[in-house]
């Protein structure tokens, strides 16, 4: 995730009218915890009108709402003792199951409880990287759950960077989309680049600085309702699949930033998991595989969709 933008203004359209304002903050800005958007207008950071108001204040129709979101301290990435789900670990490679809720690594409003802060505290002798990103190949979004390759070397991080490049690392997602995607298998190729009227959200794009994205599916498990999809990125942008699958007009279950969260599943997250992914190893050259279980909330998810998880992760 890129760091918050500095300032942001949005206003009020009808359907938001008397909206708490630290409630209206995060609708617009979903990269922003209600306690931060709290932060920020009791320290006068957050301005309706020009005006400070309080949290509890409720929007009107047409309010111009203005953020000054400060810029990061800096820090020195503290190790944590945070329990990780280790799928593999030898001296130059760790592999975890992050699981949903969890940033990657330190930014605004996540100074701590990070993958970053539970991998210097599991291993405090990486100092491979970024100090605040210790070994960290890649990025999973917060509330996206699964596989994650950690470097604790720098020859295993730099291997790891230039097969990322070379897109020679295969990954392979499992996302639970709304509708019934009747096409059994296809290939999206549709460039992304920053949404112009939401700087925290991606589009498709064909002018400005629009960057290749290639995404293939295939469907697993389908109904009138919902459709399971193996989603493979052949290209690594950010929120690529969950753009994609929303362009087809089949967004991911419960993502609110491209779809909507409310859902008749009880899921409290986007159904989107890293399942599995496919390497070299970092030191050896030796083909391997790691997979992330499913967790409790989606396996719960596909029953409540009316999917036999058994026969979908075979």
């Amino acid at each position: 995730m890129d760091s918050l933008t500095p300032q942001s203004q949005f206003v009020v359209a009808p359907e938001h009218v008397g909206a708490r304002l630290d409630k209206f903050i995060c609708a617009q800005r979903g990269d922003i915890s209600r306690a931060f958007a709290q932060t920020l207008i009791t320290q006068g950071q957050a301005r309706v009108n020009g005006v400070a108001r309080k949290a509890n204040y409720l929007v009107k129709a047409g309010d111009a709402v203005t953020l000054e979101i400060p810029p990061p301290a800096p820090t020195q990435l503290q190790p944590e003792t945070i329990a990780l789900a280790i799928l593999y670990e030898d001296a130059a490679l760790l592999v975890v199951n992050k699981p949903a809720g969890m940033v990657v690594h330190p930014a605004a409003g996540h100074a701590a409880g990070t993958l970053a802060n539970a991998v210097l505290g599991h291993a405090p002798d990486i100092v491979t990287g970024n100090a605040e990103r210790p070994g960290i190949a890649h990025r999973l979004d917060r509330d996206t759950s699964g596989v994650m390759l950690i470097a604790k070397t720098d020859a295993a991080l730099h291997n790891l960077q230039a097969q990322f490049a070379a897109r020679a690392i295969h990954k392979t997602y499992l996302a639970l989309v709304n509708g019934d995607v009747q096409t059994p298998e296809g290939k999206i190729d549709a460039p992304l680049g920053r949404d112009p009227r939401d700087r925290k959200k991606m589009a498709i794009a064909t002018t400005g600085r629009a960057r290749q994205a290639v995404t293939v599916f295939r469907v697993l498990a389908r109904n009138a309702k919902y459709s399971a999809l193996q989603v493979e990125p052949e290209t690594g942008r950010t929120h690529q699949i969950r753009v994609h699958l929303a362009f087809l007009k089949h967004p991911v279950v419960a993502d609110a930033m491209y779809g909507k969260r409310k859902n008749d599943l009880g899921l409290e997250r986007q159904f989107l998991h890293a399942w599995r992914i496919a390497l070299k190893h970092p030191v050896t050259g030796a083909a391997c595989a790691f997979s992330a279980p499913l967790p409790n909330d989606l396996l719960d998810a596909l029953a409540n969709a009316g999917f036999d998880a058994k026969q979908i992760l075979m």
